[in-house]
């Protein structure tokens, strides 16, 4: 497994508590760039602009990378362009929404 697999499967274990849906499948991790020394790059976004739990929900994904023992270092970008929109769910979510 290359380090950038190991960096979305840590990422799965970040949940955003509103939906019960980890952010990769809810489609916020929008760009994941493995720089000089392992140094990690994420540009994300969220499902709203306001949401109350945006420090929550980017902490996990910085200390949940950063918990890789290969990761040097892991900088979180919050981005709101593209808008974020529920056709970037995966299948699995999108079943999990419907129940």
């Amino acid at each position: 497994m290359d380090l950038k697999e190991k960096i979305l499967d840590q990422l799965k274990q970040v949940i955003d508590p509103e939906l019960n849906i980890n952010v990769v499948d809810l489609g916020l991790i929008y760009e994941i760039d493995i720089k000089e020394n392992n140094n990690v790059y994420i540009e994300m976004t969220l499902t709203t602009p306001g949401c109350p739990l945006h420090d929550s929900i980017s902490s996990g994904v910085k200390h949940s990378v950063a918990y890789l023992e290969e990761v040097n270092d892991v900088e979180v970008l919050m981005v709101w362009h593209p808008a974020w929109s529920p056709e970037r769910m995966s299948e699995a979510a999108l079943k999990q929404l419907r129940g």
